[in-house]
């Protein structure tokens, strides 16, 4: 992954240092001294834990396993952020995820910190009984610094609710007598978990695509009309027609994206491709993404890769490589699958004029500014892919209270909470020549500045 936190947060805090609106109270030396401070505190974690957990397994031999948690700021509340289990994981690749959740957290109005983890493992080559086994010895290594109060770990690749249930038993069992459900949050429902959490973020995704393309542009068409920003330009090309979309990754998050935009009666979407780890799938004239999301479901999350595999289930579609979703000549790309897909290697080739970030930093620093200069818009990955924390945010509520919301009242909060964002951060993205990243970020940045200010922690 590129480290692109220094430069991203240099960057936001030059542009509000230059706004005499912002902190007005701090001044002259005092107030570049606390932009410095700023720029310190936010470019580097609080905490960093790593351990190697000795794992014992079926066939007799042991092996010892990195796994890590990262605990980069906490200013806004407890820290947050998902455990990955994916044999890429590293500390540098954890400590970037754990950056982007402070921000995204502070860019959504989230009361919470950031913090991420990760297991260094291909879970598909475990049993389950072995996985079982390593999420205990992980709550172990890591009990100390977890908690419903301190820091509140939640699914990422590679993990899911049985993982959130097994980590939450041994949480429970280990501090016997303390609260628990608070824990860990994309649990089971049966388990204490909420309902919508699995979906949460691939309808978050979805929503923010569906947000600037229709509901922004309804409410101002007259504005963006009259602008000669080359976001808006490319916002209006894409306002009011069907769109050809394409997911990359059909996981957790991209199956339910590609559900959505399928669905969805307001953007007549075609979903034209989707890709996993294995395969590429197209049809210029729309997928049948229910049929691929039940098969899916049957086959360990991997898509058909053979065309009898396709006829089986009434499927018509080309097998591609998966590198072919990217450089489609489509409308919208999904970005759903891991970092740094889009690099200074292709980013030439991408033809979507629409990028949405399902996956946490996907696309390279270089190849987002060049994409940008040509008028890409870009939904980065903290404003789009925020749905899941923010559900967790309802379910550590609802375990604290002990009463639930319906589906329907988890993905109406949903909705509000990112629209909100949205109405805050478009209208300075169509105003000036920052991307939407940039824009995400000054305001994260600066909602982190002043918390940071006022609780005496720049100076």
């Amino acid at each position: 992954m590129s480290d692109i936190s220094h430069p991203i947060v240099k960057q936001a805090l030059e542009a509000l240092l230059a706004k005499e609106d912002f902190l007005p109270v701090c001044k002259g030396e005092s107030r570049e001294k606390a932009f410095k401070s700023m720029e310190a505190i936010l470019s580097t974690p609080n905490q960093i834990h790593k351990a190697y957990i000795r794992m014992p397994l079926e066939n007799g031999e042991v092996v010892r396993i990195p796994a890590f948690r990262v605990q980069h700021n906490n200013a806004l509340g407890p820290y947050k952020g998902g455990i990955r289990f994916h044999e890429s994981v590293n500390e540098h690749e954890v400590e970037n995820l754990s950056f982007l959740m402070t921000l995204k957290n502070a860019l959504h109005n989230v009361p919470y910190g950031g913090g991420k983890g990760g297991i260094v493992i291909d879970p598909r080559a475990y049993s389950e009984r072995e996985l079982h086994r390593l999420c205990i010895k992980y709550v172990r290594n890591f009990n100390d610094v977890l908690g419903p109060d301190k820091d509140i770990p939640a699914p990422d690749v590679g993990s899911g609710e049985r993982e959130m249930d097994w980590m939450m038993a041994e949480y429970k069992k280990i501090n016997h007598g303390q609260p628990y459900l608070g824990s860990f949050t994309g649990k089971s429902v049966e388990n204490g978990g909420s309902l919508g959490r699995r979906e949460a973020t691939g309808k978050g995704v979805y929503f923010s695509m569906r947000y600037l393309l229709h509901d922004y542009v309804e409410q101002n068409r007259t504005t963006l009309e009259g602008s000669d920003n080359a976001f808006a330009k490319t916002t209006l090309e894409h306002a009011g027609r069907a769109l050809k979309v394409a997911v990359q990754g059909f996981g957790n998050v991209g199956s339910v994206t590609a559900l959505e935009a399928y669905r969805d009666k307001k953007l007549q979407n075609k979903v034209v491709a989707v890709s996993d780890r294995n395969v590429t799938l197209v049809n210029m004239d729309g997928l049948d993404i229910p049929a691929l999301v039940e098969y899916t479901s049957k086959n360990k999350g991997d898509l058909p890769v053979t065309d009898e595999l396709l006829k089986e289930i009434n499927v018509e579609a080309k097998i591609e490589s998966r590198e072919a979703i990217l450089t489609m000549d489509i409308d919208v790309l999904i970005l759903a699958a891991l970092e740094d897909q889009i690099h200074q290697d292709n980013w030439k080739d991408i033809n979507a004029r629409v990028i949405v970030e399902g996956a946490n930093a996907p696309s390279t620093a270089e190849a987002d500014d060049q994409l940008a200069k040509k008028g890409v818009v870009i939904i980065p990955d903290i404003l789009a892919n925020a749905g899941g924390v923010i559900v967790s945010y309802l379910e550590w509520l609802q375990g604290r209270e002990t009463q639930f919301f319906t589906e329907e009242e988890v993905f109406q909060k949903l909705y509000e909470k990112m629209g909100h964002t949205m109405e805050t951060i478009l209208p300075q993205y169509y105003a000036d020549p920052f991307a939407l990243r940039q824009n995400a970020f000054i305001h994260a940045v600066g909602r982190l500045s002043e918390v940071l200010y006022r609780q005496g922690k720049l100076y």
